[in-house]
């Protein structure tokens, strides 16, 4: 049985000093501050080992009042109307679609890349991954990034 993705809203007092470490290189790297992964760790005090374990699974949490983007990964099956259905969904949680990006089916295979711009009338964002994941021909979702 598939365990399923679960996203959590934590103070900063009791996030692991790693993972905080962890949102700090990815900080570095982004500003330009430093050019490699390894200049990033050793910045911040921590492995390249540990900086790839967690730099997909942490961001920094920012309010905004005019809404936030998400960046999400989508493998999906090839089959016609699924991608209507994503679409369907996301509208349905009130979220603005910015980018679309699908790859040529492979072996029956399509790799989907959206970003999305949601607002505090979105509501939970773990839901609207969750309600994408759980349909029929989804073989699953990543978070790639937060603005």
């Amino acid at each position: 049985m598939e365990e399923k993705t679960r996203y959590f809203v934590l103070k900063q007092k009791a996030v692991p000093e790693v993972l905080l470490k962890v949102v700090e290189a990815k900080r570095l790297l982004e500003s330009g501050k430093v050019t490699s992964v390894l200049d990033a760790t050793e910045a911040v005090g921590i492995s390249r080992s540990s900086f790839y374990k967690y730099k997909d699974d942490i961001f920094p949490f920012h309010e905004n009042a005019k809404g936030k983007t998400i960046t999400m990964v989508i493998q999906l099956e090839d089959e016609p109307g699924l991608l209507s259905l994503v679409l369907k969904i996301i509208a349905g949680f009130h979220a603005n679609i910015l980018t679309i990006h699908q790859s040529i089916p492979v072996n029956g295979m399509a790799s989907l890349t959206l970003s999305v711009d949601v607002f505090p009338e979105t509501g939970d964002v773990e839901q609207m991954a969750e309600a994408i994941e759980s349909q029929q021909g989804i073989q699953y979702l990543k978070i790639l990034a937060r603005e």
